[in-house]
């Protein structure tokens, strides 16, 4: 995989295979790393600069996959960081086969309601994406789910051209 040059100044995502910088990331965000190995899973780093200042995760699933784990350091918040990759996992799942794109989140409602996500009950999420680890966490663990929200976006018109 080419590493793209990233410059002081610059804000580069790429993706990479270092789960042990995903885990460094998330685990000082206090976000759950549980399953961040799985094989099919795909993580992209945002660097500014030569810095890591946020990562995203898909756990692509036959043809729907889950957003996990999107985090953006405080201090680079506000830039349009989350947005970016956001739309960057996004196309890393439609080019893995998803036609749907699922995630937990109880406390950015809004943040993912501004790009088309609309929530939906737990069990649809789960019937949808049951193997993959994040899923498998909350289900071990039904307190936590039950303060998630499951949100959904339909990305099977991703690429399509309209004429």
């Amino acid at each position: 995989m080419a590493l793209r040059k990233k410059s002081e100044g610059k804000l580069v995502i790429e993706q990479t295979r270092d789960v042990e910088l995903v885990r460094t990331i998330l685990s000082g965000a206090r976000i759950t790393t549980d399953g961040i190995e799985w094989p099919p899973a795909c993580y992209l780093v945002a660097y500014f600069g030569r810095e890591p200042v946020g990562v995203i995760g898909v756990e692509p699933s036959l043809d729907a996959a889950l957003i996990r784990s999107l985090y953006v350091r405080d201090e680079m918040r506000g830039r349009g960081i989350g947005a970016q990759l956001l739309a960057a996992a996004r196309k890393a799942a439609h080019t893995r086969g998803a036609r749907s794109l699922y995630l937990f989140s109880g406390k950015a409602a809004d943040f993912f309601q501004r790009f088309g996500f609309v929530e939906v009950p737990a069990a649809q999420l789960i019937a949808a994406l049951g193997a993959a680890p994040l899923v498998k966490y909350y289900e071990a663990r039904p307190d936590e789910l039950a303060s998630e929200a499951a949100w959904y976006l339909d990305i099977s018109q991703d690429g399509v051209i309209l004429r």
